[in-house]
Order: structure tokens, then C-alpha cells, then sequence
């Protein structure tokens, strides 16, 4: 694991790296980033891909590059595309299922597994509805990525002309938009009945 010193250093091995990077962006402030690191820290040391970890309060603005409101929150990236986001102190075992290509792979009665989804749920802080959408995702373990509207002005602009609305929370589910939390849409396109 590179634990990043300044911006100069962070672009150098994300240059250098092939294949997956996975960033973790902490904060020695913070007690949840203190509590996740070392998880985190395990998890770099299992994992093939890549591993960074960003101290904000040392290397600051880099995170804003990726649209990271809070720490901890780790990402994992293929070239520009951010694959997943975890957000929040999580343990080993979570980081090394949420980090993977496989995702969650939740199965059915029979043992079969049932579809993975491309989920994104666009939030903002405060948002009492926006918790409760990601409780429910969690909930039914699907995996989804975050964006802060509030942190992210490109991905709120991108997010109203496709809807037509700046409220949150909404999410695209495999690329249709939900406005608010419609339990059973939601439901629905996810195939959770």
C-alpha cells in the first residue's frame, strides 16, 4: 500500500499503476477514518489491485478530484472509471466483497444467483430520505455507488437534464432514473419482491 505524501506522488503511482486502483481517502481527524484504516490496511494487503490511501488533512483537494464528500471513503478504479465506492468505516471482509468485480452476488431460493444491477444514488448531506434509500439498499445487499450533488456541481447539472429535477435522493437503476424514494419501483427494477 503507497500511503500518499502530496499530489506529485499520488499522480506518479496512479501512472505507473495497470489495472485496478483502489484509493482510500482518510482523515487522522476523523474517529471513523482511525477506526477504518486498519481494516482498509488489511484489506490493501490481500488484495492484487493497486492500493493508495490519502490522508486529506495532509494532501489536500485531491479528493475532490473523485467527488469524496466524507471520509473514509474508498474507491476502486479502472483508468477514469470509478467501478465502486464504499463510504462509511466498514471492516476487512466488507472492503474485499465490496472492492471486487463480482460485487455482491446475493442468490435466489434455488441457489441461483439473481442479476447484479448498475446502481448510483445521488444524495446530499442532510437528507433524511437519502439515508433511508441507501438503508434499504444496504438492507437488501445491493450495491451501489454514491455521488454528493452537493460536492459534484457536473454530476447535479448531468443529473437534471437527464430528470428534470435537482432534488434528492434520486437514483438510476441500470439507467432508469427514480425521483425520491419509490420503495416499490425501486423494488421493482431491482428485482427485490
Amino acid at each position: 500500500m503507497h500511503h500518499i505524501d502530496s499530489v506529485e506522488q499520488f499522480d506518479s503511482v496512479l501512472d505507473a499503476a495497470s489495472g485496478h486502483v483502489v484509493i482510500g481517502f482518510f482523515g487522522d481527524f476523523s474517529e471513523a477514518s482511525n477506526a477504518a484504516l486498519p481494516e482498509f490496511t488489511a484489506y490493501a494487503a490481500e488484495t492484487p489491485d493497486t492500493v493508495l490511501a490519502v490522508n486529506v488533512a495532509k494532501v489536500r483537494g485531491l479528493h475532490k478530484r473523485y467527488g469524496v464528500a466524507s471520509v473514509p471513503t474508498v474507491i476502486r478504479m479502472k483508468g477514469d472509471e470509478i467501478k465502486q465506492m464504499v463510504v462509511g468505516p466498514q471492516r476487512t471482509d466488507y472492503y474485499r466483497r465490496a472492492l471486487t468485480d463480482s460485487h455482491f452476488a446475493p442468490t435466489e431460493g434455488d441457489g441461483t444467483q439473481k442479476p447484479s444491477h448498475n446502481v448510483t444514488v445521488y444524495v446530499s448531506p442532510h437528507c433524511v430520505w437519502c439515508t433511508r434509500v441507501k438503508a434499504h439498499l444496504r438492507k437488501h445487499r445491493v450495491h451501489f455507488r454514491e455521488v454528493d450533488v452537493s460536492t459534484d456541481p457536473t454530476a447535479a447539472r448531468r443529473l437534471q437534464a437527464k430528470t428534470g429535477q435537482t432534488g434528492v435522493p434520486q437514483l438510476d437503476i441500470d439507467g432508469k432514473y427514480i425521483v425520491g424514494f419509490d420503495k416499490s419501483r425501486i423494488d421493482t427494477l431491482l428485482d427485490l419482491h
